[in-house]
């Protein structure tokens, strides 16, 4: 009888670790899809108990193949080459840089034009980005990548992945919403398979908050349309074929949220302090942009940062007139029945916590 005791304890043991593998959370699977690495990407890549599956570019701030150097340098920088870059869209689906010159012929000029940008209207200390093609890669101020992409598009890497982890997977977008939008269409499955789509776009009723001379030229953006925001006017229809998708869940973080924050130089000196890669390649000059794919990110990491939200039903207008690329909101039962989903709608976060983990994630080897 003797062997038997063993037998039991090992039988014993091999229970008690699957009680405790049972008690560990699986890690969370995100695609992150944005047109311009950041530090919203490497929070996210530091982050714990997180498995990025992807890293997708599109155009918007940038052409996509400069994105997609911008995203390759950065996972080199954060020692995460085992993460894939997947090109996405070049051009939004309709929209282009001819037709935004003929709608501020007729409507006004646009603050901020991303990769047609080609002047400031009125000064600003922002620098602005050389005007060049969508074939034009300039050197990147942290060197150029040595990894290359994956010859796989955006859109059906996406579509691979919801279908391989239904129910999920979470879409982190900070760009326009070009790839999104191609793979719900060439696959009307896609949404309904993913976890969660959480991005950062659109503009209700942004207020100036901080008093810093910087924090002005971002609110002169919103002052006399206050509905109209880059990533989703960069590809309105995207936008809309993206928003009337029929996600499990939506959350929305818009300009709103971003007026009570600042890449400020007290931040950057917090940020960069850490003896890390990531830290390292923050020092310099403060942009003092307002943090928006940070909040982005940081809400999904920790949603408990969310201190404001509302329920609406949200659509985007693609009419070709002066609201072209605005945001349409409803409460609950005001919406036209149109396809529209019912999203939550970051308003406020708690700034102190958003920069606390921003420096905590930086920090980390």
């Amino acid at each position: 009888m003797r062997p038997i005791i063993p037998l039991l304890m090992a039988l014993l043991a091999g229970a008690s670790i699957a009680a405790r593998a049972a008690d560990t959370p699986p890690a969370r699977l995100v695609i992150l899809d944005d047109d311009g690495f950041s530090l919203a990407q490497w929070m996210v890549l530091k982050a714990k108990d997180v498995t990025v599956l992807g890293e997708c570019t599109v155009s918007g701030d940038v052409w996509q193949k400069e994105a997609t150097a911008q995203a390759l340098r950065g996972l080199e920088i954060a020692g995460r080459t085992d993460v894939k870059v997947y090109p996405g869209a070049t051009y939004p689906l309709l929209n282009s840089e001819k037709l935004t010159d003929r709608w501020e012929a007729l409507y006004g000029k646009l603050t901020w034009r991303g990769a047609w940008m080609k002047q400031w209207v009125e000064p600003t200390k922002q620098k602005l980005p050389p005007y060049h093609g969508p074939d034009v890669v300039p050197d990147l101020p942290q060197g150029n990548p040595h990894t290359r992409p994956a010859d796989e598009s955006a859109a059906a890497f996406m579509i691979r992945m919801v279908h391989r982890y239904p129910g999920q997977v979470s879409i982190v977008e900070t760009g326009p919403m070009t790839n999104l939008a191609l793979a719900q269409k060439l696959d009307p499955q896609f949404a309904s398979l993913a976890k969660e789509l959480v991005y950062m776009g659109g503009s209700l009723n942004p207020r100036r908050v901080l008093a810093s001379p910087e924090s002005a030229d971002f609110a002169r953006e919103f002052a006399n349309s206050p509905r109209r925001e880059f990533n989703i006017r960069f590809d309105p229809e995207a936008a809309s074929i993206t928003m009337r998708a029929p996600w499990r869940r939506i959350v929305m973080v818009p300009v709103d949220p971003s007026t009570a924050t600042e890449m400020s130089d007290a931040l950057v000196k917090r940020l960069s302090a850490a003896d890390t890669p990531i830290a390292r390649a923050l020092r310099g000059p403060a942009s003092h942009f307002p943090l928006w794919d940070e909040i982005t990110t940081a809400v999904w990491l920790d949603p408990s940062l969310i201190t404001g939200s509302h329920e609406l039903y949200i659509d985007t207008n693609t009419a070709f007139s002066a609201g072209y690329g605005d945001i349409l909101s409803w409460t609950p039962g005001y919406q036209p029945d149109l396809d529209e989903q019912r999203e939550q709608v970051v308003l406020s976060v708690d700034v102190g916590r958003l920069e606390t983990l921003m420096v905590g994630l930086v920090s980390r080897p």
